[in-house]
C-alpha cells in the first residue's frame, strides 16, 4: 500500500497486555491519532472545525489484526483514501512494524462531515474534497 505517513510511534511496555503484546486499545488509539493527522492534511484542521462549526463523526471502523507488536517496536501508519463523497469519507490505515516492514494491522474507517450546531451531516467544502483526492490509491 502506498500512502501518506500519518503516525509514527513506539510500543511502550504499558501498551502491552498479559500476553506480552500491544493491547487492542492501543491500536485503536494510534489509528485515531493517524486519523486526525490525515484530516489535518486534507484541511479538516482544528481551526477549520472551530470556525465552521463543523466536525467529524466516525460511523464505522473495522480492524484486522495481522501480526502482534511487542514493547520497544517502532510503528508507522500509512493512510490512503478509498472514497470521498459529498458528506462521507472512507480511508484505510495500515500499521507497520518499521524494522521488519510487516503489516501489523489494517483499519478501514468511514467518517461523516457534521454540522455541529444542527447535529446533522453536511457537505464537505470543495477545497477539502479536492485536497483529499491527492491521497486516493492509484490503481
Amino acid at each position: 500500500m502506498s500512502g501518506i505517513i500519518t503516525y509514527r510511534g513506539t510500543v511502550y511496555p504499558w501498551h502491552c497486555d498479559h500476553m506480552g503484546h500491544m493491547n487492542v486499545m492501543w491500536y485503536v488509539g494510534k489509528f485515531d491519532e493517524a486519523t486526525w493527522q490525515f484530516f489535518t492534511t486534507i484541511g479538516v484542521t482544528p481551526g477549520y472545525m472551530r470556525d465552521s462549526h463543523c466536525g467529524m463523526a466516525a460511523v464505522q471502523q473495522n480492524i484486522s489484526y495481522r501480526r502482534e507488536l511487542m514493547a520497544g517496536e517502532c510503528v508507522e501508519v500509512l493512510t490512503v483514501l478509498i472514497e470521498m463523497r459529498e458528506r462521507v469519507i472512507r480511508f484505510t490505515h495500515e500499521m507497520r512494524n518499521v524494522e521488519t516492514g510487516d503489516v501489523s494491522a489494517i483499519c478501514e474507517l468511514t467518517g461523516v462531515h457534521m454540522d455541529r450546531q444542527a447535529r446533522r451531516s453536511c457537505a464537505f467544502p470543495v477545497a477539502i474534497r479536492s485536497a483529499a483526492q491527492v491521497y486516493a490509491e492509484v490503481e
